[in-house]
């Protein structure tokens, strides 16, 4: 009996308007909506799914029409899969969460790999570097004064970081077994 094989689709995402870059590498199967692969993001980067998205597709806005209902040409996230973004050309597009914050992701597609049926057929987290922002900092520019804040002890809101963080935030870390067993938790 012959093995079923299905595409599963390789993305490096990468945090933009940050220095150091902070990206992921993951592996997700390709007939899955964008609304899971948003929820995959928000693993990926340990964020707590608060704020509202979308996805950006050329001159497409994909995203929750039923809680953003401020763009009529906004289309459902819940209906489009991988496998379409793929069919419309886009070997890279954009990602945006938290639409205060701001934090705009380039989802790049990489060679396409396949996967067996069976054989863990599930998102995985391959690779990453450098720590998310924590979730409501003020995107890229109150992630920047939070590092100088936490890289200063005589910055003037030092210990209020500290204490807003929850103790100790190290920019430089990235725990792939941690992402991954968050991948493996149901939402």
């Amino acid at each position: 009996m012959k093995s079923e094989t299905r595409s599963t689709i390789l993305l490096r995402i990468e945090l933009l308007n940050i220095e150091p870059l902070i990206w992921r590498r993951t592996r997700v199967p390709e007939r899955w909506t964008l609304r899971r692969l948003h929820g995959v993001i928000q693993k990926l980067f340990g964020w707590e799914d608060r704020h509202l998205h979308d996805f950006r597709i050329g001159d497409l806005r994909i995203g929750m029409p039923e809680v953003d209902d401020s763009d009529a040409g906004l289309q459902d996230d819940r209906e489009w899969t991988l496998a379409e973004v793929l069919k419309t050309g886009a070997q890279e597009f954009v990602y945006v969460y938290d639409f205060g914050d701001h934090w705009e992701h380039r989802l790049i597609v990489e060679p396409e790999s396949r996967t067996e049926a069976g054989a863990g057929f599930a998102p995985i987290c391959l690779a990453g570097e450098n720590a998310a922002p924590p979730e409501d900092i003020g995107g890229p520019p109150g992630y920047e004064l939070f590092l100088a804040a936490l890289g200063d002890p005589r910055h003037e809101r030092h210990e209020e970081m500290i204490e807003w963080v929850g103790g100790v935030f190290d920019p430089r870390a990235f725990d792939l077994n941690r992402v991954n067993r968050d991948l493996r938790k149901p939402r």
